[in-house]
């Protein structure tokens, strides 16, 4: 029977461009995602990506975005979703967006003792008083998502939006940069991995010129979750699934205080609305989150020492660290 679904929906290329979404039951929606990661996630790109990043250190380029159609966005591109679900959606994540001026200098502080070209290319380069130079590539890209989100909510709600600036956890050093800068790396690969799976999951629910913007904004993501994951293994390559679940489930903030995955996953569907979503919406998601994290666990067993050699040279961040070794569980 799945088979026979399957038979009957847009061959690929159509399906991910098309205006031909009859179907928009879970299984056609399976099958939109399953090509979409067969298209973006694809194991050769995300090796590419990964390559792209000492030459970004050289010389930084910002990707450029496709012309958008933006006056052609409207409601019947979306399908298989509560239009008001949709917008509810679009609002958590131009909220989640906007501060990114925050996330790209905290990320820089915890690099640049560590690996100054990386710092650089998250957070710019800053003067002796700390007031910024230059912009980072990192943010020269993320910073378009937010006008982005904005001019569709505009389109589609027929009214303008303001976003709002959340509060950022900012810099919080121990007297271990080489654990500080492993803690906060970790949660920003996951935060670039959910935002990957959220615009990709989107862009199933989404044709015509939505779509072309919701591929934009997944194509930034994935780009740089690449770079950071692949940077990552590359710093700490003795580090285990064991290590890493236990960062990210616990770290410190500010007054010692824990502030794990699960309460931050909690903010995140309130501020998408969640309880809103239908089943299907839901399921959905959860089959987006689990086979991309199923290509991406294909491609991370592919980021052997040797190969991660060939891209970044000898791994010098644990030797500049510290005197003392690292042990990880």
């Amino acid at each position: 029977m799945y088979q026979k679904m399957l038979n009957t929906l847009t061959p690929k290329a159509e399906d991910l461009k098309s205006e031909n979404h009859n179907q928009t039951g879970y299984l056609p929606t399976q099958y939109r995602i399953s090509a979409l990661i067969d298209d973006y996630l694809a194991v050769e790109k995300l090796h590419n990506r990964l390559q792209d990043l000492p030459v970004q250190w050289q010389n930084p380029q910002p990707r450029p975005w496709k012309i958008i159609d933006w006056q052609q966005i409207n409601r019947d591109q979306i399908i298989g979703i509560n239009a008001e679900v949709f917008l509810s959606i679009l609002i958590g994540a131009m909220d989640t967006e906007a501060p990114i001026r925050g996330y790209t200098q905290t990320s820089r502080q915890y690099l640049e003792k560590l690996h100054p070209p990386m710092a650089r290319f998250v957070g710019g380069t800053v003067d002796g008083d700390g007031e910024l130079l230059e912009l980072g590539l990192w943010e020269k890209e993320e910073r378009q998502h937010t006008p982005a989100l904005i001019k569709v909510y505009t389109q589609l709600a027929q009214e303008k939006i303001t976003p709002k600036f959340r509060t950022v956890r900012g810099y919080l050093p121990t007297d271990d940069p080489y654990e500080d800068l492993y803690r906060h790396g970790l949660h920003r690969v996951a935060t670039e991995y959910g935002a990957t799976c959220l615009y990709l999951w989107l862009m199933a629910y989404s044709t015509g010129a939505l779509q072309d913007v919701l591929a934009e904004l997944l194509q930034d993501e994935i780009n740089h979750m690449t770079k950071f994951w692949g940077f990552g293994v590359w710093a700490f390559p003795d580090t285990s699934l064991v290590r890493v679940g236990k960062t990210l489930i616990k770290t410190r903030s500010a007054n010692y205080q824990r502030n794990n995955l699960i309460r931050t996953l909690r903010r995140m569907m309130a501020t998408l609305n969640w309880s809103a979503w239908s089943l299907t919406n839901k399921a959905t998601l959860i089959f987006t989150f689990t086979q991309t994290m199923r290509r991406l666990w294909v491609w991370h067993n592919s980021l052997t020492p040797e190969y991660l050699s060939t891209v970044f040279g000898r791994n010098t961040i644990s030797q500049k660290s510290c005197s003392k070794s690292i042990a990880f569980d």
